[in-house]
């Protein structure tokens, strides 16, 4: 079985404790994840062993229902989530770090890794696979990761901005 590692950094335009307080809503997941089109179920606030459900968008016009499970959570700093219904991926970790840096502006704002591991069975198909699917897997982190700053920049209070 192969195994792999995506992860994307980026700076959110947000304080650490306003980022946390949206990701750590597994209900508001649709609202900033690329991938996902609509939260089914869902507990709120993340809570360790709990799980959740979405609609998501794959490779091009393709959709699954997924489920998600909450496995570790280290409050703003670390959040670690299983996942299944991605086939031909399994045994899915998605993990997120935060650590709070000064803009040049001298602002706080917030520095996100967004990281999935996962394996694929199916020998050198899997090699294939991974390589037509990372690529947008890497590009969905990124809007991701953008949506989450868009979405809380709109949010800000104004004088906060």
């Amino acid at each position: 079985m192969n195994r792999f590692v995506v992860a994307e950094t980026a700076v959110i335009d947000a304080p650490l404790g306003r980022v946390w307080d949206v990701v750590s809503r597994t209900d508001r997941y649709a609202e900033w994840v690329a991938g996902a089109i609509e939260v089914t179920d869902h507990h709120g606030v993340a809570t360790v062993g709990r799980t959740y459900a979405e609609r998501n968008r794959t490779l091009g016009p393709l959709r699954t229902a997924s489920v998600w499970t909450v496995r570790e959570i280290e409050p703003f700093k670390r959040r670690v989530d299983t996942g299944t219904g991605f086939a031909p991926l399994q045994d899915i970790t998605s993990t997120f770090e935060f650590r709070p840096v000064q803009s040049a502006d001298g602002r706080e704002v917030t520095e996100m890794l967004y990281q999935v591991e996962y394996a694929i069975a199916l020998g050198p198909l899997g090699l294939l696979l991974d390589a037509v699917q990372q690529p947008a897997m890497r590009a969905g982190m990124r809007t991701s990761m953008a949506n989450l700053s868009t979405l809380l920049r709109s949010e800000a209070p104004r004088n906060a901005r």
